[in-house]
């Protein structure tokens, strides 16, 4: 227990303090959740700020999950008696909880879609079509987003998307995980899920009622 709780309190500094959107925000002499959506992620940076800060905003989110990973395989690799893939899930879901929730920000941050898909991406260290969650997850993002024109909705389908397969790769046993194992890093990820949808309630109401903004549209 204690080398999860590690791995969580790892993840939770990493990804509070690499706080891309704010310190670009800074940067730019604005508080960025002052502006669009009010938080701290790619898409409100994007739209505020334009593509090229949006687009660094999403490359260090999602790198401060890979790197995470990295620092967790060095510090236990096989050297522990629990799945090395386990515990880079208990540190990325603690980069998604301190990217959201960051302790010196007033617990206000982004919505941690991008650490998400940093974690799906580190999981590539693993054999055995590992590769294919970033893959599925692309494509499942992008075409959702490029037909529906909601980048919400593209990322709730794609964080639901990646739980399907986790335990789609976990049934037919392609993941690093004895049975006990797998039945707790699949409820890891479904939290992912679970706390990805619930960042998102206010697109899914306006998804609701016709009202979330859509790519390259004005406000």
């Amino acid at each position: 227990m204690l080398n999860r709780l590690i791995c969580l309190i790892l993840g939770y500094f990493i990804g509070a303090i690499i706080q891309t959107g704010f310190w670009i925000g800074k940067f730019n002499h604005i508080d960025i959740r002052d502006y669009g959506s009010g938080n701290a992620g790619t898409t409100n940076t994007m739209r505020t700020l334009g593509k090229k800060a949006g687009f660094i905003t999403y490359f260090m989110d999602a790198f401060k999950s890979c790197i995470t990973a990295i620092i967790i395989h060095f510090i236990y690799g096989s050297n522990s008696d629990i799945s090395e893939m386990l515990l880079i899930l208990y540190g990325g879901f603690g980069v998604v909880l301190g990217h959201n929730f960051p302790f010196y920000l007033g617990f206000k941050g982004g919505k941690g879609i991008a650490a998400t898909s940093g974690l799906v991406i580190s999981l590539i260290l693993f054999p055995k079509y590992c590769f294919m969650f970033t893959i599925f997850g692309m494509v499942t993002f992008g075409l959702v987003t490029k037909f529906s024109r909601y980048v919400s909705l593209g990322s709730i389908t794609g964080i639901i998307g990646f739980f399907i397969e986790f335990v789609i790769w976990g049934l037919v046993g392609w993941l690093p995980l004895n049975n006990n194992e797998f039945i707790e890093a699949s409820i890891v990820v479904l939290l992912f899920v679970i706390l990805g949808v619930a960042r998102h309630s206010g697109n899914i109401k306006r998804l609701i009622n016709g009202t979330e903004r859509k790519i390259g549209e004005k406000k």
